[in-house]
């Protein structure tokens, strides 16, 4: 692809190139995609073909309201329609949960998908992020995450589960009992994108609990899950009332003639849908054993379709990026633009094992392949370590014309520059005067030698919260306790190579954790999978008080 490809991830603020983008300044085809979130092995190449045949009709007509299309998804996953509403992708669900359910303040961990930070803080509400630590693998402690709630007052709370970019997880009852522990927030918010690719838990789920609580909405995507990110369909569950609030909103033709074919063609497809869920579970273990495989290349647990992978020491995601699009044709998602990551971090989306290996060998050339090998340096931007070669760190570049016989034939044999010979001690070669006696040396009286110093105790671990009540009581509404301002951090050398950081892992440890734990279940092949976590139609929610 051409070097000028890669200048539309300059003007992508916090999100990635469109693939259209990207075709029209290529040779209009795309790349292998491992940077778009989607289901690979879903619609079925025979679904694509109804959908073709029937292009004129679909992109002609009106579609049918948005009332009718939830109806008819709605019956699909068993939720009753006046607890749902449908939204063109969840980026509008958001705009619309920020307008009209966010007054003033929002908690979210960090790293995570872009809008919620982005939406609440372009409306000028306060956004308050909570940081995921590398050291412990960007787990989420919801005990914590709940202090830091109550410390900082906020009224909104976002979970996402699981979480993007870097696929952490959190078990059902854990998400139910942090909902409670929140309920007088003005609301909660948990963020199941994803869930569909998740295989921890047979029922991972929150929107039957969501429907019951006052202050719940349970986010879903469809494009993600049935690989249609282009239809722009997704919805929220949450009870009658929030539901309606949300739904009253919205443009009555919201929703487009393709998301209508696809919701209203689905019961017919639901074994296949089925069987892809399975194919990407497969295939996310298989890639994440592959690249573990790579020299100092880190990849942490996921649950969701794709997998968050630190790079070696030295490396620089923009280059790796680059490199990978230009030279292979394999374009992925370098993280440094997401709050609470950086560029040494990539999203690499689960696809099948022929993409993988293209991949794998993309990585391995651009990783361990210097650019520069006759110097034995790189500094992790190949545009540097290009100058440095060519010019042997003077900052001008050398030609043959140089003047010099010497830089003409290095540059003929390719070598680089040769260095200087240093310069020959006094006395070896140069005569010294008769009358000039060199100065002896002084003795110095001897010191005594040091006393040993001990090395320092090992850090202890963290207390472990009792698992009575994990999360603490809401503050009285008459006056919130004063922010105090952390205590200084202690200066810290930099960690060894091999040693995890204080309250660490180390990437063999991350690496040995990458295999989530055994399934609980698996839906049935031959049904359609219940998004409300129940194998009958859900009932009717109770009336709310």
């Amino acid at each position: 692809m051409p070097d000028n490809v890669t200048s539309l991830f300059r003007s992508a603020a916090a999100h990635s190139p469109s693939m259209a983008a990207l075709a029209r300044e290529s040779d209009g085809t795309g790349p292998v995609d491992f940077c778009i979130p989607c289901n690979p092995y879903f619609p079925t190449p025979a679904m694509f073909e109804e959908m073709a045949s029937r292009l004129r009709e679909i992109i002609t007509y009106y579609p049918s309201s948005a009332d009718t299309i939830t109806a008819e998804l709605c019956e699909l996953l068993h939720l009753p329609p006046q607890c749902v509403a449908m939204g063109n992708g969840s980026t509008e669900l958001i705009t619309w949960i920020d307008h009209l359910l966010v007054r003033e303040s929002l908690a979210v961990p960090v790293p995570t998908f872009g809008r919620w930070t982005d939406q609440p803080m372009e409306t000028g509400k306060r956004v308050d992020m909570f940081p995921l630590q590398e050291a412990g693998g960007f787990a989420l402690d919801l005990g914590r995450y709940a202090e830091f709630i109550r410390a900082r007052g906020t009224r909104v709370a976002v979970l996402c589960n699981p979480n993007n970019p870097d696929g952490g997880f959190l078990p059902r009852q854990s998400v139910v009992q942090f909902m409670d522990a929140m309920a007088d927030l003005d609301l909660v918010v948990i963020d199941e994108s994803f869930l569909e690719f998740a295989d921890a838990e047979a029922e991972p789920s929150v929107v039957q609990e969501a429907m019951l609580r006052p202050n719940v909405i349970v986010l879903r995507s469809l494009g993600k899950n049935f690989g249609l990110h282009g239809i722009r369909f997704g919805y929220l569950v949450a009870n009658p009332g929030l539901a309606h609030k949300v739904r009253s909103m919205l443009p009555k033709w919201n929703l487009n003639s393709f998301a209508e074919y696809v919701v209203f063609m689905l019961k017919r497809h639901g074994a296949e849908y089925t069987q892809s869920l399975l194919q990407v579970r497969r295939d996310r273990l298989e890639m994440a054993s592959q690249l573990s495989a790579l020299p100092g290349l880190t990849v942490y647990p996921s649950q969701g379709n794709f997998l968050f992978v630190r790079l070696p020491l030295g490396a620089e995601g923009t280059v790796v990026r680059d490199r990978l699009l230009t030279e292979h044709r394999v374009l992925v998602r370098e993280c440094g633009n997401k709050i609470g990551s950086s560029s040494r971090f990539l999203r690499l989306v689960v696809r099948p094992e022929t993409d993988v290996h293209r991949l794998v060998a993309g990585l391995e050339q651009v990783l361990y392949e210097p650019a520069v090998p006759e110097l034995g340096y790189s500094s992790g931007t190949a545009a540097v370590d290009r100058l440095i070669g060519e010019t042997n760190g003077a900052g001008a570049r050398l030609t043959a014309s140089s003047g010099s016989p010497v830089i003409a034939a290095a540059l003929a044999a390719g070598t680089g520059m040769p260095l200087p010979a240093a310069p020959p001690p006094q006395g070896a070669g140069i005569p010294v005067s008769a009358t000039v006696q060199p100065t002896p040396p002084q003795q110095l009286p001897q010191q005594p030698a040091p006393a040993p110093v001990a090395p320092p105790s090992p850090m202890a671990p963290p207390p472990i919260p009792a698992p009575v009540s994990p999360y603490p009581a809401p503050a009285p509404a008459a006056a919130a306790p004063p922010m105090q301002a952390p205590a200084p951090a202690a200066a810290l050398g930099p960690t060894p190579p091999g040693v995890p950081a204080r309250g660490g892992l180390t990437a063999a440890q991350v690496r040995g954790m990458t295999a989530p734990p055994p399934a609980l279940g698996w839906p049935n092949a031959q049904s359609w999978p219940n998004a409300a976590g129940a194998g009958a139609p859900a009932p009717a929610p109770a009336p709310m008080g």
